[in-house]
């Protein structure tokens, strides 16, 4: 009987990537455990999904879910019931579930109906805002989650507070790092490097996909005005995420003084010209590899992301986050990252004192040193035999 390792979105497959190359490396070394990797297909396109697997070295799934599309209950309906059917048909020794998106939540949920322990990797980390979806996975996931594989000390007394005993809690650091450090050398510029001109430390990465921020087409519009206006110029690169891209695509009007999205890595549709500053730069959602060469060589990241801080902390490259609260706040006190809240008005400062030099130099959290995956794999060892 096999224990169950579940992805089913982007960030998820960063996050199984050094799990998956530790198991192999044990069983390569005579020591297999057996596992299934299971892809519920929350995230199916793919950009989002089939070049993740490939540049990571991640097998292609033994089951994929397909699940699709949806809304927030439509997947997670259609997650529980495929899992299950799976568990029922093919049992399951553990469950192995990552991170805060949909699939992580459903599968768990099923998982433990059916009697299956579960094991979740980066359990604990809260943002205290009950208005992302992510949180309510989080905080659902952990309720009924056996064992803990923690990113940093703030995750580890979040458990404790909740009055998780410290046997369940396993401190092993941080497998989004372990997969960046794995593929740093290998990180590629896209094609727009050479497109738009763009040199190390002379350009902006901005990414967006939070409701509070791309949801309403005026509040997307303000932001992006802002940064347009804090950025004295330089180049800002944009890979719009689908959520993102259907605010921009309502934004605009079809007529005469609309302009497509800039930076010939195909169509998301018009937007008003005067919605996007004239450096802004709309490109497709970019595989890992170009992406993290973007953000290795900007000057700064602007983002809503809590994986892309704790990535700009480890490369040292200044982040300023478009959030009132972050579920990673080793980012913020050892990092590279700051808060800066979702009202545009407060970014042009913070930008003013980037330019200025005053930004933190930051360091890197204890226990983000690449072997993660190998910590979580021995662990896994312990608690399989004693099931």
């Amino acid at each position: 009987m096999r224990f169950a390792v579940v992805a089913g979105a982007r960030p998820n497959f960063m996050k199984v990537a050094p799990i998956i190359r530790a198991l192999e490396a044990r069983a390569a070394a005579g020591r297999p455990l057996r596992y299934r990797l299971v892809h519920t297909g929350q995230h199916y396109d793919p950009r989002l999904s089939g070049a993740f697997f490939e540049q990571l070295g991640i097998p292609a799934p033994d089951v994929n879910l397909e699940v699709g599309s949806g809304t927030q209950a439509e997947q997670t309906a259609a997650i529980m019931t495929r899992y299950e059917r799976l568990l029922l048909d093919a049992p399951a020794r553990l469950c192995l579930v990552v991170g805060d998106v949909t699939s992580t939540m459903a599968c768990a949920i099923a998982a433990q109906k059916l009697g299956v322990p579960v094991a979740h990797v980066e359990g604990g980390i809260r943002s205290g805002d009950w208005t992302m979806p992510e949180e309510i996975n989080r905080m659902v996931t952990d309720s009924i989650t056996n064992w803990f594989f923690t990113t940093s000390e703030f995750a580890n007394a979040n458990l404790r507070r909740a009055g998780v005993g410290e046997e369940r809690i396993f401190f092993v650091g941080n497998t989004m790092i372990d997969t960046l450090l794995a593929h740093v050398d290998r990180l590629r510029p896209p094609a727009c490097w050479d497109a738009l001109g763009l040199r190390p430390g002379e350009y902006f990465v901005v990414t967006l996909h939070r409701p509070a921020n791309v949801d309403a087409g005026a509040d997307l519009a303000r932001l992006l005005a802002a940064i347009g206006a804090g950025t004295r110029g330089l180049p800002v690169v944009f890979p719009v995420h689908p959520r993102t891209a259907k605010t921009l695509e309502a934004l605009g009007n079809g007529g005469a003084d609309t302009i497509g999205p800039r930076g010939g890595e195909g169509n998301r549709g018009s937007v008003p010209a005067a919605t996007l500053p004239a450096h802004l730069h709309l490109i497709e959602p970019q595989p890992y590899l170009e992406f993290n060469w973007l953000v290795k060589h900007a000057k700064a990241v602007i983002t809503d992301s809590g994986g892309i801080t704790e990535e700009t902390t480890v490369l040292g490259v200044p982040c300023l986050t478009l959030r009132d609260t972050t579920e990673r706040p080793e980012t913020v006190t050892i990092g590279t990252n700051a808060l800066i809240g979702t009202d545009p008005a407060k970014l042009g400062p913070a930008l003013e004192r980037l330019f200025a030099g005053g930004w933190q130099r930051g360091g890197i959290p204890p226990l983000w040193d690449g072997r993660t995956g190998e910590r979580i794999v021995a662990a896994l060892e312990r608690l399989l035999q004693d099931a």
